[in-house]
């Protein structure tokens, strides 16, 4: 939490000052990559610990209005490579994604991008759309919402969590989490489904009631504003498969959209996205699969350098614990990613190096 409110400090500091718009020239990109999830009505409260994933439709309206003020056009990811690859300068670009193909999207995301006339791209899991996937993050949350303790053996260590408040919750949600991230993922889904079953939960109701069906999908995708891209099969953080299985992941879940959709699957989104989650092997096997682009949850504006790297795009978080249209004037700069990738380089120099900063 501390480090949300240093965040929301910062970026209202660059607002105020006016220092994001003197350093823009420098740092500002070709366009930017807007990555969703859930897009619904009203605000989550009490305790929600992915309420991150989610805006409301007026936040994204207020979005698209935004960014076609400031002179950016609105296009689908079939344009960006164009984009990038012409030699004639363009006006900036921004493009919108959403992740995983929740139900939302459609009720609630698809009238706003009708209205305004926006092209946007839904990633789908194929094991989601059968209606089968493990939308684990959600069950682990309404398993710690339901049960009054857990125990857990968390790196050797058994590792008791009293849940009596929303306070309770959230601090055992933030630490199981960020674990279960670094387990294999077959042990890290078991640790969620014995806690759904402790909670007397059904474990696939949240990917039959959330996600959209393969039916829906086709539907939706009548419409040339809609693309549809894959996300692999399972869901799973490919750094950890093997290259077979990683390769299959991502292989097999292009072929199931194509199949299902009737069209070439052209575009891919990496599960978590992370650097911990994709990288070099994974953008490669994006390549050799003939995918147009891929994109990641690096946070980062799209420059003309990207048109060498088309399958490791980074993206601009819609977030739902940053919906001011203030940190996203901001964060379209650019300003926030140079500043963090200075800070990085710096404490990435040599002992000595610091040493002499400081004398």
């Amino acid at each position: 939490m501390r480090s949300k409110g240093l965040l929301r400090a910062a970026l209202s500091a660059l607002h105020y000052s006016g220092a994001d718009w003197l350093i823009a020239p420098f740092t500002s990109g070709n366009g930017v990559i807007f990555m969703l999830h859930h897009v619904r009505p009203g605000q989550p409260a009490g305790f929600s610990p992915n309420g991150i994933l989610q805006v409301t439709p007026e936040f994204l309206e207020s979005v698209i209005l935004q960014v076609k003020a400031a002179g950016f056009d609105c296009i689908a990811l079939d344009d960006v490579p164009k984009r990038l690859k012409s030699p004639v300068p363009a006006r900036p670009f921004a493009a919108f994604t959403l992740d995983d193909g929740y139900r939302d999207n459609r009720d609630h995301a698809y009238p706003v991008f009708k209205r305004h006339g926006v092209p946007f791209t839904i990633y789908v899991s194929s094991d989601y759309a059968d209606g089968k996937g493990d939308l684990w993050w959600l069950n682990l949350e309404e398993a710690l919402r339901g049960l009054p303790s857990v125990q857990l053996d968390m790196r050797g260590e058994l590792r008791s969590f009293v849940l009596r408040d929303d306070a309770q919750r959230t601090a055992a949600f933030d630490e199981i989490y960020w674990w279960l991230r670094a387990l294999p993922e077959p042990e890290a889904r078991a640790v969620v489904l014995d806690l759904s079953r402790q909670a007397g939960l059904d474990p696939k109701a949240p990917c039959r009631d959330l996600v959209m069906t393969w039916d829906e999908l086709r539907e939706l995708a009548v419409d040339p504003l809609v693309t549809i891209g894959a996300h692999t099969t399972r869901h799973f953080a490919l750094s950890k498969l093997d290259a077979q299985q990683a390769r299959s992941e991502i292989a097999d879940s292009v072929a199931r959209v194509s199949a299902e959709l009737g069209k070439p699957c052209r575009h891919f989104s990496y599960p978590y996205g992370c650097e911990g989650s994709a990288a070099e092997r994974e953008f490669e096997m994006a390549r050799e699969l003939g995918l147009a682009t891929a994109v990641t949850t690096r946070k980062g504006l799209v420059h003309t350098r990207h048109q060498n790297t088309l399958t490791a795009l980074p993206r601009l978080s819609l977030n739902g614990d940053f919906q001011d249209l203030r940190y996203v004037k901001v964060l379209l700069t650019g300003v926030p990613f140079a500043l963090l990738k200075a800070v990085q380089r710096w404490k990435r120099r040599p002992s000595g190096a610091a040493d002499m900063a400081a004398a």
